[in-house]
């Protein structure tokens, strides 16, 4: 803190609370937004907050986040609203940008779901200039974070662009008419659901589940772990199995991924093991049909859904069209698919460094601000 500036918690500064409702008093068509803890809005037909005031989650992914507006609004019952502020709104919300994160993460209490209680807001302590140097401050960080989200959109751009390239080709691929379409059911021996048991943090085999799956491979982190010997047995994986997700939020319900033998391991119940004819159809081309976009539109078609959970059974999946050339043909296609991905990959991964670091630029600039070293000097806009 720059000497001579004021300190106070953030309650002698603003007035903190929750939102009243719950999400069922939003309704479609209302006249203001209505916020919820993963900010996301949705709208509503009441207000009870006015002005600039800063939005908080409660609870969930997003604890620790906090959000500025100006304007109209209600909010969810485990959303945090910060209003009446006697300081500078955006000076407060910059300094909690650089500040609040890493305060409320220590702060969370709760296992599944992760939530802050409004007295931990009483020990959030506030530096702070006069309004003129504020509003210096404010100024310069406005203009140097626009510049900045420029970039950054730019980039992201980039990164959007070469992930649809691979998309463009493999939908190409898969939509030309002259492949024959055969029911997945056809070309499969059987499918096959994974382990009910209860699993547990260690153990003798990981168990994969829904959340190792990550854009058509496995992750080996958050494992869960097996020691039924039964289960061991049966679920062990092998070389090239695929596996499904059956039950998942709807917009994830279907992704896929193939094992490829990382390491030893069985498969969760939410998970579908494909049992292929190996002389029919090749097992990497089947995981790049099943992440397919011809695939995912299928998959909307049958798919059963209720709140927040939606499921394709094994049976529906039999059913699935799937572009069938020959064997051959299929390890061509998936020859030519894994070096686009490759590339692809290499570029995803310079614009993810770029993206991050314009995250860490941001952080430096709000560090400097709250240590009073930002001059009168513009800062340049960022190179990307």
């Amino acid at each position: 803190m720059k000497q001579g500036w004021d300190k106070k918690s953030l309650m002698e500064i603003a007035s903190v609370s929750t939102g009243k409702w719950n999400a069922n008093h939003a309704t479609e068509g209302g006249n203001y937004r209505f916020y919820t803890c993963a900010y996301d809005y949705l709208y509503c037909d009441t207000k009870r907050f006015e002005g600039e005031c800063l939005i908080l989650p409660g609870n969930g992914v997003n604890v620790g986040e906090v959000f500025y507006y100006n304007g109209e609004f209600d909010a969810y019952q485990r959303t945090y609203v910060i209003s009446d502020i006697k300081i500078l709104p955006k000076y407060l919300h910059y300094h909690m940008l650089l500040h609040w994160k890493a305060l409320g993460t220590k702060q969370q209490y709760g296992s599944a779901t992760n939530f802050i209680k409004i007295g931990n807001f009483k020990e959030y302590e506030v530096q702070y200039p006069s309004l003129p140097e504020q509003q210096h401050i404010v100024s310069i960080l406005d203009e140097t974070f626009s510049a900045i989200d420029k970039a950054k959109a730019n980039v992201e751009q980039n990164l959007k662009n070469a992930k649809e390239l691979f998309d463009c080709v493999l939908d190409s691929v898969l939509y030309d008419k002259k492949w024959k379409i055969e029911q997945l059911g056809n070309v499969c021996e059987k499918v096959e659901y994974g382990t009910s048991s209860k699993a547990k943090s260690e153990g003798e085999l990981p168990v994969l589940r829904m959340g190792n799956i990550q854009n058509g491979r496995f992750t080996w982190d958050n494992l869960v772990y097996s020691d039924n010997a039964e289960d061991n047995k049966q679920y062990l994986l092998r070389h090239n199995d695929v596996l499904f997700n059956r039950t998942n939020s709807p917009e994830l319900v279907g992704k896929t991924a193939i094992y490829k033998s990382e390491m030893p391991a069985i498969f969760a119940g939410y998970l579908i093991r494909i049992h292929r004819k190996e002389d029919l159809l090749d097992a990497d081309y089947l995981n790049y049909y099943l992440n397919s976009k011809m695939a995912f539109e299928y998959g909307k078609t049958v798919v059963i859904s209720s709140v927040n959970q939606a499921n394709i059974n094994g049976t529906k999946l039999k059913n699935y069209p799937i572009p069938l050339p020959s064997l051959k043909e299929q390890q061509t296609i998936v020859r030519q698919l894994d070096a686009l991905r490759a590339e692809t990959q290499k570029l995803e991964a310079v614009y993810q460094k770029k993206i991050a670091d314009l995250e860490e630029l941001k952080k430096s600039i709000l560090q400097k601000a709250f240590k009073g070293e930002l001059t009168e000097s513009k800062t340049k806009e960022p190179c990307v």
